[in-house]
């Protein structure tokens, strides 16, 4: 199985397959309205609207299984990204990232980078602490840890690179940037 086998689905219902972006880096990122990490939409938006042109894609994909800090239909999701982060890139249905419910998309993402930590600083400290009380073993599984999770794909359908929500946004926009 590869990048391109697999598919997401947009708030119509339409599956949409990663062949479609073939050729292109695409950053994949689990997000959620009501988060500390939202406003890292800000972030992603500039870093769409610098490289689109050149080739970046960005599959958002909300989830709701963090705290319940996405609670809103796909709709609201949408019109609340739009309204307060003026964002473009396509937003997908809401879907889980973790568990028996998870989309395919977000296991073999998981399969190909797995968690590597949260780096250091205030925001790490509290995020180790946030997940180690619903998941004691959560530095030895791949699974997502919070809303915000980015990986990076490149243009040959690599996962080259996977972000936590606590990664300073630059680092994100250097790895793009190396990759376009």
């Amino acid at each position: 199985m590869s990048f391109y086998d697999l598919s997401v689905t947009d708030p119509m219902g339409n599956e949409i397959s990663m062949e479609v972006f073939r050729g292109k880096v695409v950053v994949v990122v689990n997000t959620a309205t009501g988060c500390g990490f939202t406003p890292q939409y800000e972030d992603l938006e500039a870093l769409y609207e610098k490289y689109h042109e050149s080739g970046l894609e960005i599959v958002d994909v909300p989830c709701n299984q963090f705290a319940g800090q996405t609670p809103g239909t796909d709709e609201e999701i949408h019109q609340f990204c739009t309204l307060h982060y003026n964002t473009k890139f396509p937003q997908m249905k809401k879907s889980d990232v973790n568990g028996e419910n998870a989309i395919p998309l977000f296991t073999y993402l998981k399969s190909q980078k797995g968690f590597e930590g949260f780096g250091k600083g205030p925001k790490a400290l509290m995020m180790n602490g946030v997940v180690a009380k619903f998941d004691k073993d959560f530095k030895n599984n791949p699974d997502i840890k919070w809303n915000f999770t980015k990986f990076v794909v490149d243009r040959e359908g690599n996962v080259v690179a996977r972000f936590e929500p606590t990664a300073d946004m630059k680092k994100l926009a250097e790895c793009v940037d190396a990759l376009i």
